[in-house]
């Protein structure tokens, strides 16, 4: 094999790593607004962006522990992230003011271990029929127009003409 040739596989290990982060930035514009429709500051949209990536992490862990405890199949197959991104961004608000910033300081002194094991017991008490999919049916065609002889097309521009020659008789 010549110097810098790629065997099938390692190209199709690439191309799935390229389809994961497509799937990544797919969520990111679906679930979290991350696409910015304005011409804004570039440097305000990069700050956005980058917030966009720091919630993405956030789901990335969340779907993780939610994969350990309910099995990758159903979360892959019927978990909505969509929900889930909406569920964080809804109970965000009310958390901060019902719990003082001092008690979420215990979060900083915890190990990995004791972090992961706090997920999984969170996700072990998460109702999945809440976040369920809805994936969008298939398209039906569009019904053929039927032409009815009664009313035949009349034309916008020759009933403007009309009454335009009517204005100019006296």
């Amino acid at each position: 094999m010549p110097e810098g040739a790629a065997t099938a596989k390692q190209i199709a290990q690439l191309y799935r790593q390229r389809w994961s982060i497509e799937q990544a930035f797919q969520e990111l514009a679906e679930h979290l607004n991350a696409e910015i429709n304005t011409l804004g500051y570039p440097s305000a949209v990069l700050f956005a962006f980058a917030l966009a990536l720091v919630a993405y992490n956030i789901l990335a862990v969340a779907k993780a522990a939610l994969r350990c405890v309910h099995g990758v199949e159903k979360i892959e197959q019927e978990f909505s992230g969509y929900y889930l991104a909406n569920e964080i961004a809804t109970t965000y608000r009310g958390m901060m003011i019902a719990i003082p910033p001092e008690q979420w300081g215990i979060f900083r002194q915890w190990t990995i271990s004791q972090l992961v094991q706090m997920l999984r017991q969170l996700a072990d008490k998460v109702n999945l029929r809440h976040f369920k999919k809805h994936p969008r049916g298939p398209k039906k065609p569009r019904p053929k127009r039927q032409k009815d002889e009664t009313k035949p097309h009349v034309s916008t521009a020759r009933l403007l003409a009309k009454r335009k020659i009517a204005k100019k008789k006296p």
